[in-house]
């Protein structure tokens, strides 16, 4: 989820920095990223905002569904890195593109039913429309962090104190 969330809100101009963000996420790099890997990349998160921007749970599953059915393999048990074993939810040997539309279609589907289907959303601040995970204890984070959260709490209390 950060990863998508991080590539959302900040898109990738560059292959190469495409794949410096997928190492700084913790990707293992079996891949060289290409131009053709950023275009897929972009065009999968101009898919997946729909995901994001769903009014409804039917609407936002629907649109996580059409990602997972172009994304997804059968899961399989992996050690490729030698770190340990762990699930891939694609097949072997994909580009990168292929690589980051499984990742953040999985993790996304897995966020969701884990932790609620409204728990992904925009910034709640009238001058960001970052997009956030909400992974707070009780699911009711509106901001995408403390900077919006706390310029919209003293926006609020200035209007009060104003009225």
């Amino acid at each position: 989820m950060k990863l998508g969330i991080g590539l959302l809100n900040t898109p990738p101009t560059s292959a190469t920095e495409l794949s410096e963000r997928c190492i700084d996420a913790g990707l293992v790099p079996d891949w060289t990223a290409t131009d053709a890997d950023l275009t897929d990349t972009l065009d999968f998160l101009d898919q997946w905002a729909r995901v994001v921007d769903a009014d409804t749970e039917n609407e936002r599953a629907q649109a996580l569904n059409i990602l997972l059915a172009r994304a997804a393999a059968y899961p399989r048990l992996t050690d490729h890195a030698g770190d340990g074993w762990h699930m891939h939810y694609r097949d072997p040997d994909i580009a990168l593109g292929g690589v980051i539309r499984a990742l953040v279609s999985v993790g996304t589907a897995l966020h969701l039913t884990g932790r609620g289907m409204s728990r992904l959303a925009r910034c709640a601040a009238a001058d960001c429309s970052l997009a956030f995970a909400d992974t707070s204890r009780t699911g009711t984070q509106r901001y995408c962090g403390t900077v919006c959260s706390n310029r919209d709490a003293v926006r609020r209390h200035r209007a009060r104190a104003a009225s």
